[in-house]
């Protein structure tokens, strides 16, 4: 299934990010997480890629037992900074050839001491190729970036960035994760004066180890409101009361995007799944079209 088909018909969008495990525990754990994840019904799942595709088999494996054993619809992230345009050619064909849809276009960060033959120096430029190359063959989602990327040198610059990736085919957007509403509001009011009207789906990520979300926040440029290091960083040893707060704060953060008609909601999980069960759980009165993932 195509994800935009889905969001164009009025269906609300549930989805859940996972990453490759790098081991057999890993990925024993990441099983049992799908297993739950599974029972949502949600309108897709997303697997990371490595940087520089330093996970490409591995995220192959994954995107195969999702979308082959469990039957659900995936989102396959594609980094270009480190392939060729022959190889990039070769991965959507692999995947296309494996019934994946849809695809999540990236830039990535290239590999320290890497020398390769870059074929798409842009995630813009990697949206052009597939269209030319595949057509409408796939449902092609986009980064977007409520605070800006770090690298763009400023919000308006991002925003002239995003535009882009849209006119050149883009269907819909993930935004990076981000905690104060206000950012995602702003960032939406900008794009929505640039004519853009794609599907952008919030990125939400439960804190459940603080200082391991403090360090990701720091690497994308994305800030942690006042309230949410009072309310958490006193309890980044005492991981229950840390979660259950996190949890409190999370779906206040949903009920908030949702009273203000989102297309959907997008967990970013880091392979855990009880606290994000939680808050949707917490959230599933209120989520439009509920009644379509259970």
């Amino acid at each position: 299934m195509k994800i935009i088909d889905h969001i164009k018909k009025g269906g609300f969008s549930l989805s859940f990010e996972f990453f490759p495990p790098k081991d057999e525990g890993g990925k024993l754990e990441l099983i049992k997480t799908l297993e739950r994840v599974r029972a949502l019904n949600p309108t897709f799942v997303s697997v990371t890629y490595g940087a520089g595709g330093s996970t490409r088999e591995r995220t192959k494996e994954v995107v195969s037992h999702i979308h082959k054993e469990l039957g659900m619809t995936v989102m396959v992230h594609l980094t270009c900074i480190a392939h060729s345009a022959k190889e990039l050619f070769q991965i959507v064909s692999e995947y296309e050839h494996m019934g994946i849809e849809n695809l999540l276009a990236l830039r990535g960060d290239m590999p320290k001491d890497s020398k390769v033959d870059v074929g798409c120096k842009y995630a813009l430029e990697m949206v052009k190729m597939i269209r030319e190359r595949f057509e409408n063959r796939f449902c092609i989602a986009v980064a977007a970036y409520p605070e800006g990327h770090i690298e763009s040198g400023g919000l308006e610059n991002d925003i002239k960035n995003f535009v882009k990736k849209v006119k050149a085919g883009a269907d819909f957007a993930i935004t990076q994760m981000f905690f104060d509403n206000a950012y995602f509001f702003r960032f939406m009011d900008m794009v929505n004066s640039e004519g853009v009207d794609i599907p952008i789906l919030p990125g939400i990520m439960p804190i459940t180890n603080f200082k391991q979300v403090e360090k990701f926040a720091k690497m994308c440029g994305a800030s942690i409101p006042d309230r949410y290091i009072k309310a958490l960083e006193p309890y980044q040893d005492n991981q229950p009361e840390l979660i259950k707060r996190s949890v409190e704060l999370t779906t206040m953060q949903c009920l908030e995007l949702l009273k203000n008609g989102v297309k959907g909601l997008h967990f970013y999980t880091l392979n855990r799944s009880s606290a994000t069960l939680e808050i949707v759980q917490n959230l599933s009165s209120e989520m439009p079209s509920y009644a379509n993932f259970t």
